[in-house]
């Protein structure tokens, strides 16, 4: 039922809209609300804080569906499976009543801020920093590449509380948009995504009381190690379902296309190709099944997830490259949901700790 519902709400209310979300560089704030009275927004939220009530496999279902339908550029998977677990695991009674209600409703939208200009995936070369003064942090730094970076009204601040200390002084602070000295920079022009809206965040001075710290001070570094299993699963379960709908739409491509008066599926070399990107589709289908178990469980380590991310994105983009080609010139225009495909899903190698970065992780277990 839920996927159903999922997938109405993409082709009513998401499809018609993305030439729109694409000229304003992000998705409206009315579609956010809609979200929200439908139930898609915070499913794995405890229901007495106004979420779904549900476990990762609904939010899982949500993931797929948005993969599946080629829309582009929502930033509800950052907003529902990422930023808002933290506060629904580290905050406290008054910290969860005050803001995780109005953020199932789409009333506030949530974003993450950990990257920064010299630190991306090397979350311990950050710089941004919140010093303590009485019973208020004041934060100062940058952040770049974050997504709700426009739209968002809550910031999950990562900065360290004890430079000293490196890793271990790092903490989860949140921060109101709307807070003297919060800027948010320009919309970042990115080469696929265009309605997602990617942003800088500046920091001067920004001055939030003690009351937004998530959890305990310099305890930031273990907590984000302990939800990172999860966003990567996100990341692999969308390349997934994207793989296997490009996969379908190409199939069908091929027996319309007529190549020297017959379907282009015709040749061997479609069929075979073809025959090949189906067997690595469902290879891709079956880990992600197993790991999206496993996490049900909340079994899925850090270095399952590494593979499930390395493993699927890398598949998809070779996938979408070989699939792209069988279009000709076609593959190249970006009305055919091929093209957005393979320009959309380039950052999934990237964000979220690269490949090379995932490959770092699974050696260190072998």
């Amino acid at each position: 039922m839920l996927r159903a519902t999922v997938r109405r709400f993409l082709e009513k209310e998401c499809k018609p809209r993305q030439a729109q979300w694409d000229r304003d560089g992000k998705v409206d704030r009315e579609t956010w609300l809609k979200a929200g009275r439908e139930g898609l927004l915070c499913t794995t939220i405890d229901a007495a804080y106004g979420g779904g009530g549900g476990d990762f496999g609904h939010a899982a279902v949500i993931v797929e569906e948005i993969g599946r339908s080629g829309v582009s550029g929502l930033g509800f998977n950052v907003h529902s499976d990422i930023a808002a677990p933290y506060i629904q695991r580290l905050g406290t009674a008054a910290q969860k009543d005050r803001w995780l209600p109005p953020c199932a409703r789409g009333e506030l939208i949530l974003a993450i801020a950990m990257s920064e200009p010299g630190a991306g995936s090397d979350l311990k070369a950050i710089r941004t920093t919140a010093r303590r003064e009485g019973d208020e942090y004041v934060i100062s730094g940058a952040k770049t590449f974050i997504t709700n970076g426009l739209n968002c009204d809550l910031v999950i601040v990562v900065a360290k509380t004890d430079p000293a200390l490196g890793a271990k002084g790092v903490s989860l602070i949140v921060v109101e948009a709307d807070r003297p000295g919060f800027r948010k920079g320009r919309k970042l022009e990115k080469m696929g995504q265009e309605a997602a809206d990617t942003a800088e965040l500046f920091f001067e001075d920004v001055r939030v009381p003690v009351d937004n710290l998530l959890g305990e001070e310099n305890k930031g570094f273990s907590y984000l190690m302990q939800e990172l299993a999860q966003e990567r699963l996100v990341i692999a379960l969308g390349a997934a379902s994207k793989m296997e709908s490009m996969l379908e739409e190409t199939v069908r491509y091929a027996r319309e296309r007529m190549v020297f008066g017959k379907p282009l599926f015709e040749f061997q070399n479609t069929r075979f190709k073809l025959a090949e990107i189906k067997t690595r589709t469902t290879a891709v289908r079956m880990l992600t099944d197993q790991y999206l178990a496993e996490h049900l469980k909340r079994k899925l380590t850090l270095e399952e997830a590494a593979i499930a991310k390395l493993f699927v994105t890398e598949e998809l983009g070779r996938a979408l490259d070989e699939m792209l080609q069988l279009y000709g010139g076609y593959g190249y225009m970006m009305e055919y949901p091929i093209c957005r495909a393979y320009v959309d899903s380039r950052v999934m190698r990237i964000y979220g700790g690269t490949s090379e970065v995932m490959k770092e992780l699974i050696s260190r277990h072998l």
